[in-house]
């Protein structure tokens, strides 16, 4: 296409989701599946206007993917609930920990015995699909800080959280193909790749949140009527400690998602809120200046990022539709995805939750509503920028580009009417 078309497609998808949007909240079916349906029709399996190839363009698609990611993973943080405490948060770790690992393990399995792919090749692919999007799984997402849907938190919280724990099986699929450097035993792996990288992550995060929340509180309370222009100070903060991360060799998506936590459970204490936004628990002394009662910096740059996060959904899930072919639909890769989505993820979730308080029924949702979408592409496009070999890459991009396509179809036409259901369940009678 010309780069004329190409803005007449973009310029009219965004016309159709703008006069769309309260429709799109009613129907059972979500927007990505329009994207990804304009993408069928302009692409190979339509009338072939363009064609996406990504193993020709993985360095950009890596790029767009990995912003993609950080974006969303700042707006999921800045939307969790605060203070952190484990008793809360210990479900989403079992799931981002626990079920990862476990989802990683039966994927390899399945690729090493049944799709028969070299054992690192089978574990980069469990590594690929096994995290959760935070791009795609808006439908299930927390809404707001003050969400008490814990199926929502969970699925939020796993997401931002996998989004990093994740990079350590990336890396250890690549090690044993001889692209990582692994160590005598996979000591240099466990020690840096898993406690250096994880930890450091997220240390930096929370420190470059606490940062910025406390000098912005600091600048207004001292400069009274000072302004700030917050969407800048959010993607400021995604910058900074991603850009601190990479320079220590730290997961910089857990930097990015802890760091968004960080700020706003530092803006809520030092202005002293409750999580319900209410108004401050203590009065300070006359004289001294009020704590403008308003969580700055990440309530009003969340709305500037989710409207990035929009623009990036549709651009990408596009890409994804212009990618496939109707040869992609093969039984290999369509058995795959059955494969994750009804034996991999179930399985992995409910032994993930072992121990937890959670209720059956939302085990049983969280296990069904593991969307894969662009954290997937970017881990691929990131091990074939790390000299993946050209024919398991071709495997791998044609496995994926399927799992997520089917995820965004399945997921989003299933998902509104569960979420329904589930809410109806909890009512009481």
């Amino acid at each position: 296409m010309t780069t004329a078309t190409w803005f007449i497609l973009i310029g009219t998808l965004l016309l159709v989701v703008g006069f769309t949007f309260s429709y799109f909240a009613r129907v059972p079916a979500t927007s990505a599946i329009v994207y990804l349906l304009i993408g069928f029709i302009f692409g190979p399996m339509g009338f072939d206007l363009f064609h996406f190839n990504a193993l020709k363009e993985s360095a950009i698609l890596e790029l767009l993917t990995e912003v993609a990611v950080l974006i969303s993973l700042y707006c999921a943080g800045v939307k969790m609930p605060a203070p952190v405490t484990f008793k809360r948060w210990r479900n989403p770790l079992q799931l981002a920990v626990v079920s990862m690992a476990l989802t990683v393990g039966l994927v390899a399995l399945f690729g090493y015995y049944w799709l028969a792919l070299p054992l690192g090749a089978a574990v980069l692919l469990g590594a690929v699909v096994a995290p959760t999007d935070p791009v795609l799984a808006t439908e299930v997402q927390v809404r707001h800080a003050d969400d008490t849907d814990e199926l929502r938190f969970a699925l939020t919280c796993e997401a931002g959280m996998n989004d990093g724990s994740a990079f350590p099986f990336v890396m250890l699929g690549l090690g044993l193909l001889g692209l990582h450097d692994l160590g005598d035993a996979g000591w240099r792996w466990l020690a840096v790749d898993v406690f250096w990288a994880s930890g450091a992550g997220i240390g930096i995060g929370i420190l470059a949140g606490c940062g910025v929340g406390w000098l912005v509180n600091k600048i207004r309370t001292t400069f009274v009527g000072t302004a700030f222009l917050e969407s800048f100070l959010g993607l400021g903060l995604i910058a900074f400690a991603y850009g601190v991360s990479l320079l220590v060799d730290a997961w910089g998506f857990l930097a990015v998602f802890s760091a968004a936590v960080a700020l706003r459970h530092t803006e809520l204490k030092l202005a002293g809120l409750k999580q319900d936004y209410s108004v401050p628990v203590e009065t300070p002394p006359e004289g001294e200046p009020q704590a403008i009662a308003h969580v700055h910096v990440s309530e009003s740059s969340l709305v500037f990022n989710e409207h990035l996060e929009r623009l990036a959904e549709i651009v990408l899930v596009l890409l994804i539709g212009g990618s496939l072919f109707w040869d992609s639909w093969s039984w290999r890769a369509v058995g795959f995805a059955a494969f994750l989505f009804f034996v991999a993820r179930p399985i992995s979730v409910h032994l993930g939750l072992l121990g937890s308080r959670a209720p059956m029924r939302m085990r049983h949702l969280v296990g069904w509503f593991g969307v894969r979408g662009i954290g997937s592409l970017y881990y691929l496009m990131y091990a074939i920028q790390h000299g993946l070999p050209e024919g398991i890459a071709l495997e791998l991009i044609h496995l994926t580009l399927v799992v997520v396509a089917l995820s965004i179809l399945v997921h989003g036409v299933s998902v509104k009417p569960t979420i329904a259901r589930y809410w109806r369940s909890r009512k009481p009678r």
